[in-house]
């Protein structure tokens, strides 16, 4: 069969064949930005850290089986995110073209989705790495969809609830490592729950009218002039500053890791403050916003790099 087609002139026009590989492009992709594929990655990052600070034994089949089983536990708590949040992301300019907002997945195959995801993702913890494992990721799937997403429309609170969610992975890493949780993985818990507060409240800030026309009660939307925000992050980034450097005290980590968390931790220190005391905030808080970017990967890895080299 001859699949080419021509319009009254002869010009050759889109094929039935290249129209249909075009649908199902679309198709995988919106599927794909359901899981949050940036945010998803971070979750496994941070959960990465907490595996490899642990000085895990050479197991690629246990790595593989926990990087898996926590890529999928992050997609569905995603997932389920955006089942849930659909009415008030098609409120919102930065969420609207999300795929259920925008009609390109169905609300029922979204839920089905994230919740096959989800199982998946536990089952993989449990069974490919250890029954703690997986339990923390059913807590952290468990914490994200059924409390901080309901808590949103609810309580200015809700972002300091979310913290939580979002500084299990490490947790999760540390448990796959050693089949318990160490000391040093809760500071990493601390780290990852602190860091998101100046970074959130950047955001928060930058996005407020969204978040008040979508009816969210963040800190930005409660006390509009950002006061109380920019000095709520500079309190959570001092709190940062000491737990980051929790490790050195306690002889688990050197210098390097010392010279590395100081540094970055009195850099976000700065931009919380500048935040707090601008009349203009909008900048201060892309400074802050992109600060924070920079702080989790260098602290993180140079946590991780420190303690290979200690062992070593």
């Amino acid at each position: 069969m001859n699949l080419k087609q021509t319009d009254r002139l002869g010009i050759p026009t889109t094929t039935p064949l290249a129209t249909d590989n075009a649908s199902k492009a679309i198709a995988w992709s919106a599927y794909y930005e359901l899981t949050k594929p940036r945010l998803s990655l971070l979750s496994v990052i941070t959960a990465l850290v907490g595996y490899l600070a642990a000085q895990p034994g050479q197991d690629p089949w246990l790595l593989l089986n926990f990087i898996m089983g926590t890529a999928l536990c992050a997609a569905g708590a995603a997932t389920l995110n955006q089942w849930y949040e659909k009415e008030t992301d098609a409120i919102m300019k930065r969420t609207r073209e999300r795929p259920l907002p925008a009609g390109q997945v169905t609300s029922a195959t979204a839920l089905l989705l994230g919740i096959a995801l989800s199982i998946a993702g536990i089952a993989q913890l449990s069974l490919g790495a250890n029954l703690l494992a997986g339990m923390l990721g059913l807590a952290t799937i468990l914490t994200y969809v059924l409390v901080y997403t309901p808590l949103k429309l609810k309580t200015r609170w809700a972002t300091e609830i979310g913290a939580v969610p979002g500084a299990l992975p490490p947790l999760i890493g540390w448990a796959a490592a050693e089949g318990q949780i160490s000391v040093l993985g809760w500071i990493l818990f601390g780290v990852l729950a602190f860091w998101q507060i100046p970074h959130f409240m950047a955001i928060a800030w930058t996005f407020r009218q969204d978040y008040a026309s979508a009816g969210f009660p963040m800190l930005t939307v409660v006390d509009p002039t950002g006061r109380q925000a920019g000095i709520w992050a500079a309190l959570n980034a001092v709190a940062l500053l000491i737990v980051s450097l929790l490790p050195v005290a306690l002889g688990h980590s050197s210098w390097l890791y010392a010279t590395i968390a100081t540094v970055f931790g009195i850099w976000i220190l700065v931009r919380s403050i500048a935040f707090a005391r601008a009349d203009n905030r909008d900048q201060p808080a892309r400074k802050l916003f992109f600060n924070s970017i920079l702080y989790l990967p260098a602290v993180l890895f140079s946590l991780v790099i420190d303690r290979w080299l200690l062992a070593s």
